[in-house]
């Protein structure tokens, strides 16, 4: 079975989010890591591979840089990445990306497509079902647990009233939930062994994308203005001048808090 695992690169949990005042974009500049649920979707694949034979490829679209968070999916196990970086990429939306992803998907012509349930920089959740319309694929999304039986696939989610048993006919698209499973840590081996593993970079060109599908131009989200959340309640900001900790205890005091 070929199985391929939709991934992204994020900013790291430990790093303070801003947006950029110039492209209203998200700041990507800071420390990044693979997105947490994508960790358990590329888990799910390698304990699939393992019962059952095959191959697993990693597939993202993002800057070079990205490759770093594709090398800690091929370090836990899997056999080899495949990214799309090209500069008139940059700024897709979910449309935009959905298009792109499903371009490289139909390259790869995997039985199983593989996506954590949701991004932590965007939160949007709905990405897997984006690219299952453009690959005309059947879509079971929120899985805690996943079984592939033969030419089909089983998931079961969690639900306000109880549990859905979803069963769908392969090839199919499936998004997991971090309840699926605990993700292994790479070994020393599988680090070393993952930087001789074939990673692919391929340009929109390489993928047949219309320069006018991706990237600004091929996105259909605008930003029209940004600004600072407004103030909650009765709140004071105190710039320290030397004197901030005894105005602090002043209005402490003040609300007899002392």
């Amino acid at each position: 079975m070929k199985i391929a695992v939709c991934v992204k690169q994020v900013p790291d949990a430990t790093a303070a989010k801003r947006l950029d005042p110039v492209t209203r974009r998200l700041d990507r500049s800071g420390e990044s890591a693979l997105n947490a649920t994508d960790v358990n979707a590329v888990e799910e694949a390698l304990r699939i591979k393992e019962a059952a034979g095959g191959e697993v490829v990693v597939v993202s679209l993002g800057p070079e840089k990205a490759l770093d968070s594709l090398r800690k999916a091929l370090a836990m196990g899997a056999d080899r990445a495949v990214l799309v970086s090209d500069p008139d990429a940059a700024g897709s939306d979910l449309v935009a990306t959905s298009y792109v992803l499903a371009k490289a998907l139909e390259r790869e012509s995997a039985d199983l497509v593989l996506f954590g349930q949701q991004s932590s920089d965007s939160d949007g959740a709905v990405l897997w079902a984006a690219v299952a319309e453009r690959l005309r694929r059947p879509m079971v999304s929120q899985v805690a647990e996943l079984t592939v039986d033969g030419g089909s696939v089983t998931g079961k989610r969690q639900t306000e009233f109880g549990y859905d048993v979803i069963s769908a006919p392969l090839p199919a698209v499936v998004a997991v939930s971090d309840a699926i499973n605990e993700p292994r840590y790479p070994s020393l081996k599988g680090i070393m062994s993952a930087k001789s593993k074939p990673t692919e970079t391929l340009s929109l060109a390489d993928i047949a994308v219309e320069a006018d599908r991706a990237g600004a131009a091929g996105s259909r989200t605008t930003v029209i203005a940004l600004a600072p959340p407004p103030p909650k309640g009765d709140q004071i900001k105190l710039e320290d001048d030397g004197s901030a900790a005894e105005r602090l205890v002043e209005f402490l005091a003040e609300r007899k808090l002392l």
